[in-house]
């Protein structure tokens, strides 16, 4: 990048919005009825020359909240048990208080106003996020309360793929389904899809900062 080059911020690409990947493992697929055992989020940060690029994961396990459904297919699926000893998991409001706290703290920093939930089918990880919110009582959620960006969608029309395995394949990003359906490994490798789009986006010159 040339000196006389402007610089561009986070803050700039997406309207004030600070994009911050979620992910989450549950108990099954109603949000209202089925336990949040796992949650994921990373934030990504903009190089000056606009270059998007993932920069932590943020990660717990969460405790079952009293009452919660748990389908023995969902726990098949991700090979979870929700009782482990070694879990060291923590309750929905501590294990979301964490992770709001730390994207508050980026959206401080950046200058946005506040943060938009990206996710691989994003409905989905929004709705349990958004019931665990309603069952604590937490307030300050940072994420815009119905915009999403969904990498899903963005992957169908970028590499014709909407699995999330299958789109990072496309893309050229390693992905090991024998570490998949972990919250953490799923929200990074999401994170590594939307960085991926957004860049080949911007590199097609999809998006101008200074328009």
């Amino acid at each position: 990048m040339s000196a006389d080059e402007e610089v561009c911020e986070i803050k700039q690409r997406f309207r004030g919005f600070l994009p911050v990947i979620i992910d989450v493992e549950t108990g099954g697929f109603n949000a209202q009825t089925d336990a949040l055992l796992e949650v994921a989020a990373t934030i990504v940060r903009m190089e000056p020359d606009g270059e998007l690029y993932v920069h932590e994961t943020v990660h717990h396990n969460v405790v079952p909240f009293e009452g919660a459904n748990l389908e023995a297919s969902a726990l098949e699926f991700t090979g979870i048990d929700p009782y482990h000893p070694f879990r060291e998991a923590l309750s929905e409001a501590d294990a979301l208080e964490s992770i709001f706290k730390t994207i508050r703290k980026e959206i401080k920093s950046t200058h946005c106003t506040r943060a938009v939930l990206v996710g691989h089918n994003a409905h989905f990880d929004a709705g349990f996020i958004n019931a665990a919110v309603e069952r604590t009582g937490l307030k300050r959620n940072p994420f815009h309360p119905f915009s999403h960006f969904d990498t899903a969608t963005l992957a169908g029309l970028a590499f014709g793929q909407t699995v999330l395995a299958k789109a990072c394949l496309q893309a050229g990003i390693e992905f090991d389904n024998k570490a998949a359906h972990s919250a953490a490994y799923d929200a990074d490798r999401t994170a590594q899809l939307f960085c991926n789009i957004v860049n080949i986006w911007r590199q097609c010159g999809g998006f101008d900062a200074n328009l």
